[in-house]
């Protein structure tokens, strides 16, 4: 890199979507060290690589790589294998089971608010947005009698030390949080498999298809999968949308005026603040991006975030417009990995985003903060001032 490139380093603690904006601009194929993964901050390039299986693998955790032994996330693994996980998990991922679960997420989500509402110090993602989703990927996972609150912190836990297990060695901590959710899930699968009961779990157990039986191994795959992606996911888009109702208090009035924008708003919220910043990819093969050369082996990070503010896009990128349409942002991937559960996050946020609107007059962040809100993941805490609903 000369002097005269700009610098494609991204820090969070200044202002990120700035910085982003200067790399689409100037260099949007870029990387920091000869050696480092590339950045891809322009829309039509991420979208390149989301779509290009065969150009960008996934399959790019180290571990995998050198232990042919090792048993591939539906997330970072290649066809012919990822093609097998998601068929066999699709046929009991049914938009009917996200269907049937309508009911229980509102009555989970009206219980949660109404204490929400009743607590001295409110916290948001302590309260409603962390254990929504939570219980909810529990309850499909068949744990009707758990602690939330365990799963949860085997969730941080692992969630926590994702890049250390993908490209390097996990810590103690996180092994020992997956020994334990595998140990807990590994005595489930075995009583279901002599006694399948009506929900996902079961269901995922015995689905079968011509290319056979999920192995329990796969199986504690997909608990993982759900309860650690499907639960953050959720979370960073309550979180995203109590933002824009700091920001722009007026948003909230409207969706009172008119809760029919609520789907849009979700969209919106999506895009804006997306809960996954970035994804990764190695490249399969030499390959021609954004006027760079990517040699077969190197690590590239699509920019989500960076993509859906991209103004060769998206008019007007870094303002929320409630009613945005078409918006077709990249929150939720492409491709042959695009995020199985984004129904299921889609109702979660729909349903959240409706009880608030019902139950409160306004909300906001205390000690707000961008930089902790533009961090990998939601944070682990975030208070909030709340005005409750004026019932006549």
């Amino acid at each position: 890199m000369s002097q005269a490139d700009p610098d494609p380093r991204i820090d969070i603690g200044e202002d990120v979507h700035a910085q982003y904006r200067v790399l689409r601009d100037t260099a949007p194929v870029s990387r920091e060290a000869p050696e480092g993964a590339w950045n891809v901050a322009r829309y039509e390039d991420v979208r390149t690589v989301l779509k290009d299986h065969h150009g960008f693998s996934s399959l790019i955790s180290q571990r995998t790589l050198e232990d042919p032994e090792a048993v591939p996330s539906m997330l970072f693994s290649d066809p012919p294998v990822h093609d097998r996980l998601r068929g066999l998990v699709s046929r009991a991922f049914t938009p009917r089971q996200v269907g049937a679960q309508e009911a229980s997420i509102r009555e989970r989500c009206d219980g949660l608010i109404r204490a929400l509402v009743e607590s001295r110090e409110p916290d948001l993602v302590t309260a409603l947005a962390a254990p929504l989703p939570v219980g909810v990927n529990a309850q499909m996972l068949g744990v009707e009698d758990g602690d939330f609150e365990t799963f949860k912190r085997w969730s941080d836990t692992i969630f926590g030390n994702i890049g250390d297990i993908l490209m390097d060695a996990p810590s103690e901590a996180a092994i020992r949080a997956a020994e334990a959710m595998d140990a807990y899930f590994l005595e489930r699968i075995a009583e279901l498999r002599r006694r399948p009961v009506g929900h996902l779990l079961s269901d995922l157990v015995h689905v079968e298809t011509e290319d056979g039986r999920l192995t329990d191994a796969e199986l504690l795959m997909f608990c993982r999968l759900l309860l650690i992606a499907g639960n953050e996911t959720t979370t960073s888009l309550i979180v995203g949308a109590v933002r824009v109702f700091h920001e722009l208090p007026e948003t909230f009035a409207r969706l009172k005026r008119d809760p029919g924008l609520v789907p849009s708003f979700v969209e919106e919220t999506l895009r804006l603040h997306s809960p996954f910043k970035m994804t990764i990819r190695r490249a399969a093969r030499d390959v021609d991006l954004g006027g760079q050369r990517i040699a077969a082996g190197e690590l590239v990070l699509p920019l989500i975030a960076s993509a859906n503010r991209d103004d060769r896009v998206f008019e007007r990128p870094d303002e929320f417009v409630i009613d945005r349409d078409p918006n077709p942002h990249l929150a939720f991937g492409l491709g042959i990995h695009v995020c199985l559960g984004a129904p299921l996050a889609r109702l979660e946020g729909r349903i959240a985003v409706e009880a608030l609107v019902q139950h409160l007059d306004a909300i906001a962040i205390r000690d707000f903060d961008v930089a902790s809100l533009e961090a990998f993941g939601a944070p682990a805490s975030l208070a909030v001032e709340l005005q409750p609903a004026h019932r006549a």
